[in-house]
């Protein structure tokens, strides 16, 4: 029936599934897609379990399922691709002259596709998380940026919340623009952190200590009177490492202890 029937049938899981995805991909791509799979599906109820259809409809999903997770498809209307068919196959058995054997094999051929199915979801779903942690990386990568200020100088502005994988991203990042720019200073701002616990602090102390064994000395500048009250209540220590309230004062400091001198000839 689904070679003898095939136009009829495909046509109806084509119309199945454009209702759910319609507007994000043209009916021409949909039915080149189900086309595709129409025909391993075919070939794969001909053959039986142990034929070559098996073995290559799991990859052809597979690219079916990446593709609907990158295009911002949701699981069900991924899997709704494939489930679909057994809505259209049994629409034309149950206009049909059906004895008892087709509906048995009908039953075979939906558990079939039920495992297929299953596997689009899976597949589905490993690559949205796939996506999810590289676009997490990259958001890391670009809200932890090291700027060069001055010859010897350079800085790494902060902004939102600080945690253990957003400091390794900032150590890393640090340590690799020191060796690569040989700077001697380096100025952490947390003008943009919107809270200074413990935890955080920690982190900043962390990557004070490692900039520190690359041979750098760092300062910590945007210590506004809130986050200054909150480290003084939480008894947060920073020893000798030098703080500043804005980045234009830890800016003046690194440059006068690197041997520079500003002068304001407006004034002069």
């Amino acid at each position: 029936m689904l070679s003898e029937r095939r136009d009829e049938v495909l046509a109806r899981w084509v119309a199945e599934v454009a209702d759910t995805v319609r507007g994000r991909i043209t009916e021409r791509e949909l039915r080149r897609e189900l086309e595709e799979l129409y025909e391993i599906v075919t070939r794969h109820a001909a053959e039986g379990p142990g034929g070559t259809a098996a073995d290559e409809l799991r990859p052809v999903l597979a690219d079916l399922s990446r593709s609907r997770a990158r295009q911002g498809f949701t699981p069900t209307e991924t899997a709704v691709s494939v489930f679909a068919l057994k809505q259209a196959v049994f629409s034309i058995l149950d206009g049909a002259d059906a004895d008892a054997q087709v509906y048995r094999e009908f039953v075979l051929f939906s558990s079939v596709l039920d495992d297929l199915g299953l596997h689009t979801f899976e597949t589905f779903v490993a690559t949205r998380e796939q996506v999810i942690a590289d676009q997490t990386e990259s958001l890391l990568e670009l809200s932890t940026p090291v700027v060069k200020l001055w010859d010897g100088i350079v800085a790494v502005p902060l902004i939102g919340t600080l945690d253990s994988a957003r400091t390794q991203v900032v150590m890393e990042t640090l340590l690799q623009t020191l060796v690569d720019t040989g700077s001697g200073y380096a100025v952490i701002d947390i003008t943009g952190v919107a809270a200074v616990d413990t935890e955080v602090a920690q982190h900043l102390l962390k990557t004070v200590v490692a900039a520190r064994l690359m041979g750098a000395e760092c300062v910590i500048s945007g210590i506004r009177p809130q986050i200054a009250h909150t480290i003084v209540t939480l008894g947060i220590e920073f020893a000798d490492i030098v703080t500043k309230a804005t980045l234009a004062d830890a800016l003046a400091y690194v440059l006068r202890h690197s041997g520079v001198e500003v002068v304001n000839r407006g004034q002069a």
